[in-house]
């Protein structure tokens, strides 16, 4: 049997082969992949990137028992009424298609079902039920009722509380020398004349610099991580709690930039807190493996067929 797993996301789109074994076959790779910013474009790299890795598997499209399509963009039913008839156009008899956030989940976990939190530039989360039921939340702004937590909200909370501390409207705190250095300047002073005078804005690195002052101790920091952290859980929470899964047993995948690289446990912590409150057997794990290796375990999974630990485990060792 074959399978090909396919992650489309806004810079690249990955394309993964393998037969029921977990035997790489054939790697397609492309550039963005996302309908929103530009149709035909994210089409042509979706097909190249199948093609490369069918191509190097020396298969045909017919031979394929299951293609699963992990796409950026897949938020809304207006989007997949726009991507299912073009994800159809690249004739696999039998495929299906699923927001991103969906396969960086099963790429987490050793189940076909669970939750994940996407913590990046922006953020999100979705789950999935043991009946296969899903839903997503966030990733359209602070107006649509997301809350602060991800690498963009970080930079602004670094760049505003070092503001407060240093006017004395905020406890002490060192992000007041961390933040103006991140940036490149000498002094305080001169950060804030130039935000004033010339427009500047936080840099995107100030995220990690929050996670740097909490790893130093700083109660400012520490306080904003957790908070963040709290609202993580929250928003996962209201998809567990809607999807009917507080008493069962799954995992809680954390993953995207923010929450991989952050240097200090106050975020996690916090979300360990919350998902425990709501889901007592839930697990909190962060994502080790490539996104795509979740597609291809979807695919799998929608073909009916179960995934052994062996396969499972040879899966995990793929890198791409």
């Amino acid at each position: 049997m074959l399978f090909l797993g396919i992650d489309a996301g806004g810079s690249k789109t990955h394309a993964l082969l393998a037969d029921e074994n977990g035997r790489v076959l054939g790697r397609g790779a492309g550039g963005n992949g996302n309908h929103q910013t530009a149709f035909e474009a994210a089409r042509t790299e979706i097909d190249r990137a199948c093609a490369e890795a069918l191509r190097q598997a020396g298969a045909a499209k017919e031979e394929i028992d299951f293609a699963y399509f992990g796409l950026a963009g897949a938020d809304r039913e207006p989007d997949y009424a726009i991507l299912r008839p073009m994800i159809a156009s690249l004739n696999f008899p039998r495929h299906d298609i699923a927001c991103d956030t969906m396969i960086g989940m099963r790429a987490g976990t050793h189940q076909s079902y669970g939750a994940v939190i996407i913590s990046g530039t922006g953020f999100n989360a979705a789950a999935r039920n043991a009946k296969g039921e899903e839903l997503q939340y966030g990733g359209f702004g602070y107006l649509f009722g997301d809350g602060q937590g991800s690498g963009t909200d970080l930079a602004i909370h670094a760049f505003r509380s070092a503001v407060r501390s240093w006017e004395g409207r905020e406890l002490p705190s060192i992000l007041t020398e961390l933040v103006p250095r991140q940036m490149g300047y000498s002094s305080f002073r001169e950060m804030y004349d130039d935000a004033l005078d010339n427009g500047v804005r936080p840099a995107k690195s100030l995220s990690q610099t929050m996670f740097e002052a909490a790893s130093l101790g700083d109660k400012v920091a520490i306080r904003i991580l957790e908070e963040a952290g709290d609202e993580h859980g929250n928003a996962v929470n209201a998809l567990i709690r809607r999807l009917g899964m507080e008493q069962d047993s799954f995992d809680v995948v954390l993953t995207g930039s923010v929450l991989a690289k952050g240097s200090s446990p106050h975020m996690v912590d916090a979300i360990k807190a919350s998902v425990a409150a709501t889901a007592p057997h839930a697990n909190i794990v962060k994502l080790t493996i490539d996104p795509v290796i979740g597609a291809l375990m979807s695919a799998m999974d929608s073909s009916g067929i179960a995934i052994s630990a062996e396969t499972d485990a040879a899966l995990r060792r793929i890198t791409f």
